[in-house]
């Protein structure tokens, strides 16, 4: 019998005298406290924007002015995996552009909150084409790929712009 069917098939008055029951009682509350899904939102959502703001930030010398390395990477050594590959990045200047801007972008959009269901379907796309690039780093890009849909999935939460845009427009009518 489990701590839970012993809680159920007591009384009501008696589950409070049992100190086991009341200990898992008070450890669940607690988890829950700390774990709410406001606290979590947030953290998911600083959690997956780290990786990518730090991939951009390493490539720009300036506003708008990449660096020779990240123009580099996308003309000689990432490389798209698909069958009977693998393949050039086509463009790589533009790619190496697109990727730079999008992993500047959408990390600070993620973390303030602010079209957050936006920035979590990019860094989604973007993550599929790194795992086309660097297949063998599936194990974290798909933990990449769980914590973006789970923000396109439930939003960005209460710790947000979104929230606070939703309160003052859904007031303002």
């Amino acid at each position: 019998m489990t701590v839970t069917e012993a809680h159920e098939d007591q009384p009501q008055g008696k589950s409070k005298a049992n100190p086991v029951v009341r200990l898992v009682e008070t450890l669940k509350d607690l988890i829950q406290t700390v774990a709410s899904p406001t606290l979590v939102q947030a953290v998911v959502r600083v959690a997956l924007a780290v990786p990518f703001w730090k991939s951009g930030i390493l490539k720009w010398d300036g506003f708008l002015q990449l660096n020779d390395t990240a123009v580099t990477l996308f003309t000689d050594e990432f490389m798209i995996h698909l069958p009977g590959g693998p393949y050039p990045y086509p463009a790589p200047e533009t790619m190496a552009f697109l990727s730079g801007c999008g992993e500047i972008t959408f990390p600070v959009l993620l973390v303030l909150g602010l079209g957050a269901r936006f920035a979590a379907t990019g860094l989604l796309f973007m993550t599929l084409i790194v795992e086309l690039t660097v297949p063998d780093g599936w194990p974290i890009h798909i933990t990449w790929a769980a914590m973006a849909l789970s923000v396109m999935a439930w939003g960005s939460g209460k710790i947000s712009l979104d929230y606070v845009l939703a309160k003052i427009f859904r007031t303002a009518r």
